[in-house]
């Protein structure tokens, strides 16, 4: 079973830019090895033959009619609109 170090719990978290106290690093070390644990239990079940799986019933997708309609009228779309510019929204620069 894979162990996780405190080492390498604050490596991740440092690299996430996150800090965590002496007992978070002993309680996530111990979940994470628990987690990668259950996951090695898992690679030992035999799926030889399995295909995939996306769906577990064989039910066809439900699908609409595709039908043009109406959509709103701009003015009423942008009336809450902070700030309006030539029928566009005027939001603040993000960089």
């Amino acid at each position: 079973m894979s162990e996780f170090s405190k080492e390498m719990v604050q490596r991740v978290a440092h690299l996430a830019r996150l800090s965590f106290s002496e007992e978070e690093l002993d309680k996530f070390s111990r979940q994470l090895s628990d987690i990668v644990g259950y996951v090695e239990k898992l690679d030992e079940l035999d799926t030889a033959g399995v295909g995939p799986l996306g769906n577990p019933f064989d039910l066809p997708a439900p699908m609409r009619e595709d039908t043009v309609i109406e959509s709103m009228p701009s003015d009423d779309l942008l009336a809450n609109a902070p700030g309006v510019k030539s029928g566009h929204f005027i939001i603040p620069k993000v960089i």
